[in-house]
């Protein structure tokens, strides 16, 4: 920036007043930035300080939570500080996501409730997150519902942490999270943020790849006010949403949704029928906020979790080799209570409960076998956060107990179990995050110790002996953010994470051990730990309205877990440890605002290789591979106009480079490059809204994922143009 800029003298005046009271705020701080020039607002809550253009201005006050503002021209401001009792609301979700969204080096992009509600017509979450840098998703039905999936950098999601206000959501045993028991959640989500990499310590599953942390519903913001949303499109898809918010007082609140969800699904038998709600409630005293949160959903999905070969889909495009189907339940519950210490420390406690169960079908030569699944996992999280002015220290820690029954029938007969085995995991972990502001530059160190034990119990019958193993992680990570102009901040960062196994990893695939098995699949450390060496580094422009972002990863694996081509006995890829493997790239994004129209986009190049492993199924070693499903290039664009003062057009673009089905380098099998287009029109009808949304505008073919056996490819499709309306009626 030239230095006359700086030399500009510009008069900020104006009012500081409670967000919620509207009342006036006294002797409330105005200051620059990072130094002592500023003054104390008077009686009537006013204040007038010169400053030099550029720079940024705080604003805070004994029991408010602090905001920073730029300082772009002589203006008049009405500044509005929330108290810290409704802040409170956010301080496991701010310990999870790091210092501060701006200050903390780490690679993310975080979506706000407005963004979400652009695209948000009832699809589950991996789907309305597929616009986000480096991420790709799919539905293996192809269409909204039923089971999705999505990948960053292309890792799968089984090496993702996810969390809801700071409740671990991923499955103890499995490492993932299954959407389509939640229907309707991105409903009741005030904002989530996506990290690419380690990131900053989170809680439950290692963030191997990268952490997805969704918030809630921020009842400090609730009033009287309710919503029914109807949607319907194609596939016969429907679906009916009604949710209330309510302030009784300036002490109590609450927010409850109830939603109903049905569709045929895009391939043959993928429909799923499903039904959930989200119900919180708020109780604000003077210091302290206590907020009960519960999540429940059921589903019957058609299964569809096999792909089809490529002569099948040229065939029907609709085909699907499965007819079986599946019924599951989960829910999450979790109190907080969160109590102000001081003005500049806080403490956190939260309880949680993530309970699941349900049935499956999978048919063998003709006989249906009904595996079924009963899971419980209870735990308990704490953070403590304390600032000192220019320096932040954050600590937290996680403690939860899982376990989980196995057991089959064999149809008709539902009476007589076949076996009965379960597997226990405890887990603990503590974390601790420090930043210090010296200057322009923001330092932060952040360190992780975890411990998971896994115990497995086999079936009475099963003639072995019960099997346990346990695995502790030192996570360290730290960085350093610098703001080189007002405008322009410039971050990097180095972390490393480690993370253990799923079970189906240590078991080959096989839902129960026994003599028949268990020397095949030999002692449960037959796939090791995998650890991640992670350099992010980035910088980040922004001024009015215009946002540009770029940075460089660098993420070096040991011992990765990842599928060699081998199948398991239900036909999913098996997985193992290669030595030695990297994922390097450059993600870019940006986004420009104007008053009828915005532009922004993203895309991601990266350069990923295996060094060297040996195939168990062919004996075969293959030496500096793609992994699978990596692609090179991933781009996402969008145009928005203004129609008019009440309606808006999206026009979304995305290309998906192409990828191999197999970590064989072998050309054979390949998933192809697709680009795809979508469009959205909104119409705003007073309080009531109107969106009308089509899908794969084009009608193209398109192959979203798959695998390979090692003679066949098998791909998973897109749905071809399809379309949904939904309605949003306010009161």
């Amino acid at each position: 920036m030239p230095l006359s800029a700086w030399l500009v003298v510009l008069l900020i005046a104006g009012e500081v007043r409670d967000a919620v009271t509207r009342a006036p705020i006294v002797g409330a701080s105005v200051r620059v930035a990072g130094t002592s020039h500023g003054v104390l607002t008077d009686s009537a809550g006013r204040f007038r300080l010169e400053v030099s253009a550029g720079t940024r201005i705080r604003v805070s006050g004994v029991g408010y939570a602090p905001i920073e503002i730029p300082a772009t021209a002589d203006t008049t401001l009405l500044l509005l500080l929330t108290p810290l009792t409704r802040a409170l609301e956010k301080v496991t979700i701010s310990a999870i996501r790091g210092a501060s969204d701006e200050r903390a080096p780490i690679t993310q992009h975080t979506i706000a409730a407005a963004a979400l509600e652009e695209r948000y017509s009832g699809q589950e979450l991996p789907l309305l997150l597929a616009e986000t840098p480096s991420l790709t998703a799919y539905a293996d039905g192809g269409a909204f519902s039923n089971y999705t999936y999505f990948r960053i950098r292309g890792i799968d999601q089984t090496r993702i942490n996810i969390t809801l206000d700071g409740i671990p959501l991923n499955d103890a045993e499995d490492q993932g999270v299954f959407f389509s028991n939640f229907p309707d959640f991105g409903n009741s989500v005030q904002s989530v943020q996506v990290q690419r990499g380690v990131g900053t310590s989170s809680l439950g599953t290692a963030a191997y790849a990268g952490s997805v942390n969704f918030e809630s519903f921020a009842l400090a913001q609730a009033e009287q006010r309710g919503e029914l949303q109807l949607s319907g499109g194609s596939f016969d898809t429907r679906r009916t949403s009604g949710e209330w918010q309510q302030r009784w007082n300036e002490r109590l609140a609450g927010y409850a949704r109830l939603s109903w969800q049905d569709t045929e699904g895009y391939r043959r038998h993928s429909g799923n029928q499903s039904f959930g709600g989200f119900a919180s409630a708020g109780y604000y005293a003077s210091r302290t906020i206590a907020k009960f949160v519960a999540l429940a959903g059921v589903s019957r999905n058609e299964l569809s979790y096999l792909a089809s070969s490529e002569a099948e889909i040229l065939q029907d495009p609709r085909a699907n080799p499965l007819s079986d189907s599946d019924r599951f339940w989960q829910s999450v519950a979790g109190l907080s209570v969160t109590h102000q210490l001081r003005p500049s420390q806080t403490l956190g406690m939260t309880a949680y409960n993530v309970s699941a169960g349900g049935d499956y079908d999978v048919t063998f030569d003709g006989t249906v076998s009904n595996f079924n699944l009963a899971s419980t996992m209870t735990g308990a999280l704490a953070t403590f956060t304390s600032d000192w002015g220019t320096t932040n220290l954050t600590l937290g820690a996680n403690g939860s107990t899982y376990h989980r029954d196995h057991f089959l029938f064999v149809r008709p007969d539902m009476a007589r179990r076949v076996y009965s085995n379960r597997g226990d995991k405890d887990e603990a972990s503590v974390f601790a995050k420090l930043s210090v502001e010296c200057g322009r530059a923001t330092w932060f160190a952040d360190v992780q110790v975890r411990r998971a034990a896994f115990a497995y119990t086999p079936d009475r019958n099963a003639g072995i002996v019960p099997r346990d193993i346990d695995w502790t992680f030192l996570n360290p990570k730290m960085g350093v953010s610098v703001r080189l102009t007002p405008h322009t901040w410039l971050y990097a960062s180095y972390g490393s994470n480690g993370r253990e196994p799923t079970r189906n990893d240590m078991f080959a695939g096989f839902d129960n051990l026994d003599t028949t098995n268990a020397a095949f699949v030999g002692p449960l450390d037959r796939v090791r730990p995998e650890r991640v060496r992670d350099f992010e580094s980035g910088v980040t422009f922004e001024k009015n309205r215009l946002t540009l972002a770029a940075n460089v990863f660098d993420m070096r694996f040991r011992n990765e877990i990842t599928p060699i081509g081998e199948l398991s006995y239900i036909g999913l890829p098996l997985r193992k440890n290669v030595g030695s493997s990297y994922r390097r790239g450059v993600e870019l994004a940006g986004s420009l605002r104007a008053a009828q129209f915005g532009v922004s986009g993203n895309a991601t190049w990266s350069r990923s290789r295996i060094a060297e492993y040996t195939d168990d199924a062919t004996s075969q070693t293959y030496h500096d591979v793609e992994p699978l499903l990596t692609p090179s290039l991933v781009t996402n664009h969008r145009l928005s106009i203004a129609i008019g003062h009440r309606a808006m057009l999206h026009l979304d673009g995305r290309y998906v480079g192409r990828s191999f089905l197999a970590n064989t380098g072998d050309r054979r099998f390949i998933l192809p490059a697709a680009y795809t287009t979508d469009a959205a029109v909104q119409l705003r009808l007073g309080a009531h809204a109107l969106l009308l949304q089509v899908r794969n505008l084009a009608d193209r073919l398109t192959y979203t994922s798959g695998y390979t056996d090692g003679t066949t490819s098998y791909y998973y499709v897109l749905a071809g143009r399809n379309a949904m309306a939904t309605m949003k009626l306010a009161r």
